[in-house]
C-alpha cells in the first residue's frame, strides 16, 4: 500500500468513527426521553404522546421478532450456504426463476422486516436480482402465518384471501420480470461485509447477525418514529370522509399503508377495521403494506441502497396498486 492510500484509508477510517450510527443515535433518543420523563413528567401525560409511544412500539415490537428471525436466516445463508448453491437450485433461465423464488417466499413465513436481510444474502450468493426481488415482495405478502391472519380478520369473506395471495403474488413476479427487463446491476451496491472474511464460520455468523441486526434494527427505529407520527398528524374523522369515494379510498388507504408500516402479520386486522372503505380498497391497503412502507424504503435503501430504493418503490407502489384494483374488480 502506498503512502497516499495509507492516509486516505485512515482519514475514512476516522470519518466512520466520527459518524454516529444507528445503534448510537437510538441510544441518545432513548436517554433523552428518560431525562425529559424526570426532568418534565407532565410533558409525556400528554395524550398525543401516549398515543405516539403506543403506535411506535407497537410496529416496534411486532416486527422485531421477525426481524430477528430474518437477520438469523441472512447470517446462515451469508455463511454456512456454499456460494453456488441457489444459483443451482434455481431454474437458469432468469425468467423462470422469478415465479419460483416468488413461491419460495409463499412458504417461508416471516415479515417485511425478515425478509429484505434475505433477499440480500440472496443476491449475494449468486441469485439473480429479480427472482431475489421476487423473495422480497412474496415473502412478507402471502406466507402462511399472514394468511391465516387474513381468514381470521376476514371471517366469512373467504375471498379476501384468495385475492391477496393472487394480487401479491402477481405483483412480486411481475416486478422480478420488470428487474429483469429494465433493472440495471450499477443501481444495487450492497455494503461490504468484512465481519464475513476470516475466522471461523461461528465467529464469522454472529458478526454477521450483530451487524445486520444493528444496521436493520436502526432503521426499523426509524420507520417506526416516522409512521407513529403520520398516525398521530392524521385526524379520523379525513379516514371516514375519504370512504365515500371508490377511487380516492383506494388511493388513500393505499398511501396510508405506506405510512402506517404495520408488521404484514397484523396490517389484516387493521384492514378489516375500515368499514367505512370498500374491499377493493382494502385490498389495495393488504397489498402495498408489506411491499412498500416507510420502515421498508429506509431498510432497502441500506441493505441495497439509495439508488435501488428511490427507483424500487415507487415502481412498486404503482404496480400493487394498479393490481390491487384489477385483482378486485375480477374477485370481489
Amino acid at each position: 500500500m502506498t503512502a497516499e492510500a495509507a492516509i486516505s484509508a485512515a482519514r475514512q477510517d476516522a470519518t466512520t468513527r466520527r459518524r454516529p450510527d444507528s445503534l448510537w443515535l437510538l441510544t441518545v433518543a432513548f436517554l433523552a426521553v428518560v431525562l425529559v420523563q424526570t426532568l418534565l413528567p407532565g410533558v409525556l401525560a400528554a395524550r398525543w404522546l401516549q398515543t405516539w409511544m403506543t403506535i411506535f412500539l407497537s410496529v416496534l415490537i411486532q416486527a422485531m421478532p421477525f426481524l430477528v428471525l430474518g437477520v438469523l436466516l441472512s447470517a446462515a445463508i451469508a455463511v454456512f450456504v456454499p456460494a453456488g448453491f441457489f444459483a443451482r437450485a434455481l431454474p437458469g433461465h432468469p425468467a423462470l426463476a422469478v415465479p419460483v423464488a416468488g413461491i419460495a417466499g409463499v412458504v417461508l413465513p416471516g415479515c417485511e422486516c425478515a425478509s429484505v436481510p434475505v433477499a440480500g444474502a440472496l443476491v449475494r450468493r449468486g441469485v439473480s436480482p429479480g427472482a431475489a426481488i421476487a423473495f422480497l415482495l412474496a415473502s412478507p405478502a402471502v406466507n402462511p402465518v399472514v394468511l391465516a391472519a387474513t381468514a381470521v380478520a376476514f371471517q366469512g369473506n373467504p375471498r379476501m384471501v384468495v385475492a391477496r395471495t393472487v394480487a401479491s403474488l402477481v405483483t412480486a413476479c411481475a416486478m422480478g420480470w420488470l428487474w429483469l427487463r429494465l433493472g440495471r446491476p450499477e443501481w444495487i451496491r450492497l455494503p461490504p461485509r468484512p465481519e464475513l472474511a476470516g475466522g471461523s464460520r461461528s465467529v464469522a455468523f454472529w458478526a454477521a447477525c450483530r451487524h445486520d441486526l444493528t444496521h436493520a434494527g436502526g432503521l426499523l427505529v426509524v420507520g417506526a418514529c416516522a409512521a407513529a407520527t403520520l398516525n398521530v398528524a392524521v385526524p379520523r374523522h379525513w379516514l371516514q370522509t375519504l370512504g365515500h369515494s371508490p377511487l380516492i379510498g383506494v388511493l388513500a388507504l393505499a398511501a396510508m399503508a405506506v405510512v402506517l408500516s404495520i408488521c404484514s402479520e397484523a396490517d389484516a386486522f387493521v384492514a378489516a377495521s375500515l368499514r367505512e372503505f370498500s374491499l377493493t380498497a382494502r385490498l389495495a391497503f393488504l397489498v402495498v403494506g408489506p411491499m412498500v412502507d416507510l420502515k421498508l424504503f429506509a431498510m432497502q435503501a441500506g441493505t441495497f441502497g439509495r439508488g435501488f430504493a428511490n427507483r424500487f418503490a415507487p415502481a412498486t407502489f404503482g404496480l400493487a396498486l394498479v393490481v390491487a384494483v384489477v385483482t378486485g374488480a375480477v374477485l370481489l
